[in-house]
């Protein structure tokens, strides 16, 4: 009796261990069917109807495709579906932390100028991968963190992480290597700040990397040198609409980037100076 019993129980874990194996070669099938489905779809256009069947297909067959995931959060952001991208974007936070999150910070930056938010989730960054700098977008968070900052007019720990951050690159790769929006910005953080001094050199940096083109760095120069020396400022100004109107500016496609400058802007001061200058005649 014993050792039928003993056969019976044999039998049923044979069963079990033969079902859990067939589970897994269907899971495996499953992940690397999703995986094909989601690959393939990358020549589509981001957030074409096409390309969303495709990745909504990938993400039903498996749930746990965090590159597909995140995908489609990307294609309801750009179809103006805020609400939806807000949950699916979660959900890739979820499956994926280390990278989505310091991701989700950026968007938050760009898109949603929640600024808090934005350096919330480039804070837990720091905790989820201590040994390394994560870099949405192909910037450092302490690049981002200078610009979030900056939108809350918290100009100390703009400059900190700014500095921070243009430090840190100029030490590993060389100066000429630091994006240069990054002294553009650390430069208007400055500006704001009233230290007009740095700023200046800040902004001659924006220039001096950028072949002398940057209408946003001669605009601000302009605006420093308005009232000591208008003169001056006028001319730089004009060079600063030339470069403008060249598309030398700094700007995004999809969004307003912050601080960004328009040509009414540029003849505002322009109308301005002119105004200085014939008091002075």
């Amino acid at each position: 009796m014993y050792m039928k019993s003993y056969h019976n129980y044999f039998y049923v874990f044979l069963l079990i261990l033969g079902y859990s194996c067939a589970e897994k070669t269907v899971l495996e099938e499953d992940i690397e069917r999703s995986r094909k489905i989601y690959t393939e779809g990358e020549k589509l256009t981001q957030g074409s109807i096409e390309s969303m069947l495709r990745l909504e297909n990938a993400i039903e067959i498996d749930p746990n495709n965090c590159d597909a995931v995140r995908e489609l959060s990307v294609a309801y952001l750009k179809r103006g579906l805020a609400h939806r991208w807000k949950l699916q974007f979660d959900k890739a936070v979820e499956c994926d932390p280390n990278i989505w999150q310091p991701m989700r910070g950026y968007l938050y930056l760009s898109f949603y100028r929640d600024y808090k938010k934005a350096i919330a989730d480039f804070n837990a960054s720091d905790t989820l991968t201590p040994n390394f700098i994560d870099a949405p977008q192909g910037q450092s968070v302490d690049y981002w963190r200078g610009m979030a900052y900056l939108g809350l007019k918290d100009y100390k720990n703009s400059l900190d992480f700014f500095n921070k951050y243009i430090n840190t690159e100029t030490k590993e790769w060389g100066e000429d290597m630091v994006e240069v929006t990054a002294f553009l910005y650390r430069g208007i953080a400055l500006f704001e700040n009233l230290n007009f001094e740095l700023a200046l050199k800040d902004f001659d940096k924006v220039l001096v990397y950028n072949r002398g083109n940057s209408a946003d760095a001669k605009y601000y120069k302009a605006l420093i040198l308005k009232d000591s020396n208008p003169i001056e400022a006028k001319h730089i100004l004009e060079s600063s609409i030339e470069d403008f109107k060249n598309s030398f500016y700094n700007q995004r496609d999809y969004v307003e980037i912050l601080k960004q400058i328009y040509l009414e802007d540029l003849l505002l001061l322009q109308q301005e100076l002119k105004e200085k200058i014939n008091l002075k005649s």
